[in-house]
């Protein structure tokens, strides 16, 4: 049995696509969306923000994976980051429930019978947030208040608790908050607070809670965390990060593994295929041969065994050149787990 093949979130989008025309459209859907009304009925925010997230995840769907991420094509710090700025505006770090809306979601949800109906599935959605410390380091700094902190964790929270669904045609499978930063900063929180703070992030039941992180420096620390079910680290990029965490302490702290095992670095990719005398790569040439991924997965399948409940791409996928080269990185990371 191998374990669930899932993608971190970001995708590019369309080369047709004008990216400050479409963070308009899905600040204006967003809008629309907290006031109850139907962005679709709009012609702007139907064809420049719905019927591109539709299409995207869609693509990705045709990859094989068992379970996808909302196409992250809008600012992942921003996606939450504005309705803190509002909430602060207002005196609180806590966003009010009714304004934590992830407006992929609703489309999703929105055409969760129409996606189901032509991949002949239940649709697995996996959702992806930025953590309250990476928000907090983002918006307040590196000197921790523990109150602010709590006001951040339970925004995260109501976030995740509207971004769960559960129908005939569609299910939050896994909701993954990122800390991109956590480990490689100088956060002034202690390791108890870091606990806490992600506790409150994470009281939520139904969806499998990740954590996705880029270094694992500090990561023990996180098997504290008793809401917390999966821990999420890059490997293809960062071959270390597997040394940090054995088997053992999994099983004594009763947690899983998501392990990386198809790099996205896209610029240092790259820059390796210019210095082989590729002026212009090609999609084949950018993403890894299906022999390379296979054998990280079979080193992280060795060593994690049936812990290793998650695989796929290291990371995002929203700096490479088109969704084409996107979406053959994501296939071949699906066939080399596949047809081991």
């Amino acid at each position: 049995m191998y374990p669930l093949i899932d993608d971190v979130g970001s995708f590019p989008l369309p080369k047709s696509v004008n990216m400050e025309t479409f963070a308009q459209a899905y600040l204006k859907t967003r809008e629309v969306i907290i006031n109850n009304q139907d962005p679709t009925t709009d012609e702007f925010m139907q064809k420049t923000f719905c019927q591109i997230v539709l299409d995207s995840f869609r693509k990705k769907l045709t990859c094989g994976l068992d379970v996808v991420t909302f196409p992250q094509q809008f600012s992942g710090l921003r996606q939450i980051g504005d309705a803190i700025h509002e909430a602060m505006m207002q005196g609180s770090f806590v966003v009010d429930t009714s304004k934590a809306v992830l407006p992929e979601v609703y489309v999703l949800n929105r055409y969760a019978k129409e996606l189901s109906e032509e991949f002949n599935k239940k649709i697995l959605l996996r959702v992806c947030i930025f953590g309250p410390l990476e928000q907090y380091l983002h918006e307040i700094g590196t000197t921790a208040y523990p109150d602010v902190l709590e006001g951040f964790a339970e925004t995260i929270n109501r976030f995740a608790k509207n971004a769960i669904l559960n129908s005939k045609y569609i299910e939050t499978k896994v909701i993954s908050i990122d800390e991109p930063s956590y480990g490689h900063t100088n956060l002034t929180a202690t390791p108890e607070l870091v606990v806490k703070t992600l506790q409150k992030a994470y009281d939520f039941h139904g969806p499998t809670r990740q954590i996705h992180l880029h270094f694992t420096n500090g990561i023990r620390n996180l098997t504290n965390i008793k809401n917390l079910d999966v821990l999420s680290f890059e490997f293809a990029a960062s071959p270390r990060n597997i040394n940090d965490i054995p088997k053992k302490l999994l099983e004594e702290t009763d947690k899983q593994i998501r392990v990386g095992i198809a790099r996205t670095d896209i610029d240092t990719i790259w820059a390796e295929a210019c210095e082989k005398g590729f002026e212009k790569p090609t999609a084949e040439q950018l993403a890894e041969p299906v022999e390379t991924i296979q054998k990280r997965y079979l080193v992280a399948k060795e060593k994690y065994g049936e812990t290793l409940t998650f695989t796929g791409p290291d990371c995002g996928l929203g700096s490479w050149p088109d969704q084409d080269v996107a979406a053959l990185v994501l296939k071949r990371t699906v066939d080399a787990v596949k047809t081991t």
